[in-house]
């Protein structure tokens, strides 16, 4: 490997799950970075104290999650700036911790790469980063709705035996659509389950399951 490249995987991550774990090891391996972050989300301060120990508790969660995990770690970058959510911001916060010459990958599902254009500096986001988009196989990626001039930097790892990116071709920025989805685990599923007292078991890690139960998460 050449360049330093770390991957950023923003979500609340409510809790964290099967899914998002299996794609952060698929990232990993096929775009061999170095590290990958998963950055839970903070929440607006006006929300509230509950607000924010929910946020503690959704960092503890996947901390938890990812201890077997060499190179993943869960970053506080968001949780610290609560009055900075941008996404564009944490990139650029990123940028500053890791240095210009870090190739820097941004995750994301397909649903919210679809949104983009609600996102706050979309055209900003995707100069800054690469974007790796994933979603499960034989799911149609919509990709019209990009700002002019950014259809060039798809690079398609769909529908191929070989997942991997191309290592001679990651100078630039790209937009990378993948199929990394196996799992199809759904937080709002499991905070449901919880909350009705059916088993989790099968869906988070078995940290997260005890400490869903230990802390009483979701019930209400």
């Amino acid at each position: 490997m050449g360049e330093r490249r770390i991957a950023a995987y923003g979500g609340t991550f409510d809790p964290i799950h099967n899914g998002h774990i299996e794609i952060a090891r698929a990232v990993v391996q096929n775009f061999d970075v170095e590290e990958l972050l998963f950055i839970p989300a903070s929440r607006p301060p006006h929300k509230g104290s509950k607000a924010i120990a929910c946020a503690y508790h959704r960092f503890a969660m996947a901390v938890l999650a990812t201890v077997d995990e060499p190179r993943v770690m869960v970053s506080t970058i968001e949780l610290e700036a609560p009055d900075r959510p941008y996404t564009f911001e944490t990139i650029e916060r990123l940028r500053s911790q890791f240095g210009a010459e870090t190739s820097l990958f941004f995750v994301m599902g397909a649903d919210s790469f679809e949104e983009i254009n609600t996102w706050r500096e979309p055209s900003r986001l995707i100069s800054s980063t690469n974007l790796i988009v994933v979603t499960r196989p034989g799911h149609d990626i919509e990709t019209s709705h990009l700002p002019a001039g950014f259809g060039s930097k798809i690079v398609d790892l769909r529908r191929r035996d070989y997942h991997r990116p191309d290592s001679e071709k990651m100078v630039d920025q790209h937009i990378y659509l993948t199929e990394y989805v196996n799992n199809e685990v759904s937080s709002t599923e499991i905070r449901q389950r919880a909350r009705d007292g059916k088993s989790i078991d099968e869906l988070v890690p078995p940290p997260v399951a005890q400490y869903i139960r230990k802390y009483d998460l979701y019930s209400q």
